[in-house]
């Protein structure tokens, strides 16, 4: 698979604006404590969180056209 610089700047600036979403919102808005609480696991929800932000930024990559 060859990389291309166009769609990794896409995928960097959605991860990079994705990942500040999301920490705004766990540690600002939800409380991480509290999702931790809520589902009772705290691996569980670190993994849920990381592919929160990979998934999407995968799928940035690979629908950007070159």
């Amino acid at each position: 698979m060859k990389l291309k610089k166009r769609k990794i700047k896409h995928a960097a600036i959605f991860f990079i604006c994705w990942f500040a979403f999301l920490v705004f919102i766990v540690d600002g808005v939800l409380k991480f404590q509290t999702l931790v609480d809520y589902v009772g696991s705290y691996a569980l929800v670190e993994i849920t969180l990381l592919l929160l932000v990979f998934l999407p930024t995968l799928f940035v990559y690979k629908h950007t056209k070159e």
